[in-house]
């Protein structure tokens, strides 16, 4: 989901005012502290112990039986739940808001059967043995809350276009709200396997939802009942409906590896001058799920649609199949279709990890940016990511309270600094190939299901061969960022660098352990960039192989990390520094003839440098345990480096 600005998470949705001509970026849609599991935080109003009861159920089907019109929130209608009782039962759960009138509760199509109310927890009694399927039917009607929620509607919200006019009710149900316009179980593991919406309206309305458009009946009384249905598993904030006066314009995908095009069916406002004026970004879409596919694995949902419809929300709603969407811009098509991949398909098992979803979802416009704008405005929109980021000290990617709607969908956090670090771990990874494998991978492996951040490591790991513990531990589960200043001396052809960091929220996060590139510029106008590796403390040190004069330093010249630096400094005293946390052991020291060095690399590449970082000898370790013959270098103390780091020596 994108939503303009953030701060409107407190207006009402009928101050939103959705400007089409800007191109202002929109928000919706260890060593470090111990991480609570929240994964039964699941409702906004339920308790523990209710939460606990609707986990004794597996829904595996909705039906929604609805009348409504374009003109105002009232609901009414019938709702089937089918489930599967995981235990024996004497008592079930679901929720609906408080103010519905509930005319019956139907057990199993037969009987009518007593229930109580607290709140919005509907609790009926039953008695089911373990294994045992059932469905319930709720007639209900009335009037959902009113006033926008907090991402830009409010279950079920009511409202008129600003820019075109078009009047337009819709649902909105991401994060806690889906009880807010019908019965059901908010719970994010729970996917219902299938789900069928059926919605009776007057003729002049159209009404899109989720999955195939099965059958438009006509009805007496100048009404038509919409039948929509869908086979994927999905999760119960992404069940969606909007009503309004629409014209539908579709267009279609080609997809590698899937037999038929892909529709893409678009619900657009009938006003005559809506779809000329969005017509070459909707057709874009086609292109993105090409491009989406090529990368992520075909579209989740081709044997259905993409699509979206029309409300008037300052930007989109990542809805199953059929997004609804304010307007047409090109990252916020991209973001939203982003999402039917990373939120849709595989979905947070935890409001705490919705990285998962958001910094996948945001990161796919960077995707499309690099690659039909080409890199330069990628890099440009990175960088005002990592600007908006830096623009406070700290914040985790992580959600540490997870019924906080505002910080679970923190533009700065969830979204901007989540696409920046899945861009860092693209550049850890260092192979585009592993990158979009892992992507793939995952998507296989927790394809119409949730996944918590340890899923999504373990497949990072298990496909790169990396231990991504530190990333994790620093980048999200940690907070701010590193500012690097360099000292350097330059000597007989080898640059020795002094990488110093400082972090934003030191308490929290003292150092980042992440690889940097640093550009060399020499003289004659050249440039090479050399990669700093084995990072593992506040300062490290790091040689390498530069002939030439060298005029300047450009820290991170390709925008991979958040970080500001400070500039680098020439100092030669940093020859005679040595580590005191050795990477490697060598002995003895000092030495006479003979130097042992005991290390983890095989043919790892050494130089020794006396005090002026003169290179004396060269050579690589063929072993864990090599030995240097030093009996040719006079008394002294002299500079061992191993792969960009530096150890002090002395010869007697």
């Amino acid at each position: 989901m994108k939503i303009k600005n953030t701060l409107l998470a407190l207006s009402a949705l009928l101050a939103f005012n959705v400007s089409f001509a800007q191109d202002e970026r929109a928000y919706s849609c260890s060593h470090l502290k111990s991480h609570h599991d929240d994964a039964g935080h699941r409702s906004a109003r339920l308790s523990d112990e209710y939460i606990a009861i609707t986990e004794n159920y597996d829904v595996y089907f909705y039906e929604l039986d609805l009348e409504m019109e374009r003109t105002s929130t009232y609901v009414q209608g019938v709702v089937q739940i089918h489930a599967t009782a995981l235990v024996d039962m004497d008592v079930l759960i679901f929720e609906l808001w408080d103010d519905f009138f509930i005319e019956d509760v139907i057990l199993n199509g037969m009987m009518a059967v007593p229930y109580t109310r607290e709140e919005s927890a509907v609790v009926v009694p039953v008695a089911f043995g373990a294994g045992e399927e059932f469905f319930i039917e709720v007639i209900y009607e009335g009037s959902p809350p009113t006033g926008g929620g907090p991402l830009g509607g409010g279950g079920m919200t009511n409202a008129s276009s600003p820019s075109w006019g078009n009047q337009v009710t819709w649902s909105l149900s991401e994060p806690f709200a889906a009880y807010e316009w019908f019965p059901c179980k908010q719970s994010l593991t729970d996917k219902a396997d299938s789900i069928t919406v059926k919605v009776t309206t007057s003729a002049e309305n159209m009404v899109g939802s989720n999955g195939l458009l099965t059958a438009v009946v006509p009805l007496p009384g100048g009404k038509e009942r919409y039948e929509w249905h869908s086979n994927y598993p999905i999760d119960y904030y992404l069940i969606s409906i909007s009503i309004a006066r629409y014209v539908e314009h579709t267009i279609y995908a080609e997809i590698a590896d899937v037999a038929d095009p892909v529709m893409i069916q678009n619900f657009i406002y009938d006003n005559p001058d809506c779809l000329p004026y969005f017509l070459a970004d909707i057709n874009q879409t086609a292109d993105f799920i090409e491009l989406f596919s090529d990368v992520y694995g075909p579209y989740p949902f081709h044997n259905e649609k993409y699509g979206h419809s029309m409300a008037p929300i300052g930007g989109g709603m990542e809805h199953q199949t059929m997004t609804t969407q304010g307007y047409f811009a090109p990252w916020l098509t991209a973001h939203e279709l982003g999402h039917q991949w990373f939120g849709d398909h595989v979905t947070c098992g935890s409001w705490s990890d919705i990285w998962l979803n958001e910094g996948f979802a945001s990161y796919s416009e960077e995707i499309m940016l690099a690659a039909i704008y080409g890199d330069a405005e990628a890099g440009a929109s990175m960088q005002d990511r990592h600007n908006n980021v830096m623009g406070e000290p700290g914040g985790s990617v992580w959600v540490e309270d997870s019924l906080t709607v505002n910080r679970i969908f923190s533009g700065r956090l969830s979204y901007d600094k989540g696409a920046a670090i899945v861009h860092t771990l693209r550049f850890l990874i260092n192979d585009d190939d592993v990158f979009y494998e892992m992507l793939r991978t995952y998507q296989t492996e927790f394809a119409n299901s949730t996944a918590r951040l340890a899923d999504f490591k373990g497949v990072a790991e298990t496909v790169t061969g990396l231990d991504l513990t530190a990333f994790f531990n620093e980048w999200y589960y940690g907070e701010g960022y590193p500012t690097y200043e360099i000292e350097y001396a330059h000597v007989d052809g080898v640059l020795i660098v002094l990488l110093r960091q400082n972090t934003s929220m030191d308490g929290v996060t003292p150092y980042f352990t992440n690889d940097i590139e640093l550009e060399v510029v020499k003289g004659d106008g050249s440039a090479e960039i050399v990669r700093l590796t084995g990072i593992n403390g506040e300062i490290s040190y790091h040689s390498f192989a530069i002939e030439g004069e060298i005029t300047d330093f450009n820290l991170d010249p390709k925008n991979w990390i958040i970080n500001q630096y400070a500039g680098a400094e020439e100092n030669n005293a940093i020859l005679s520094i040595s580590e005191k946390e050795l990477a490697v052991n060598i002995y003895p020291n000092p030495t006479i003839d003979e130097l042992i060095i005991e290390q983890d690399g095989l043919n790892t590449s050494y130089l020794i440098m006396d005090a002026n970082g003169k290179t004396l000898l060269r050579g690589n370790l063929k072993s864990n345990k090599s030995s240097v013959n030093v009996s040719s270098l006079a008394n002294g103390i002299y500079i061992l480096s191993i792969d960009g780091k530096t150890y002090q020596f002395s010869k007697i």
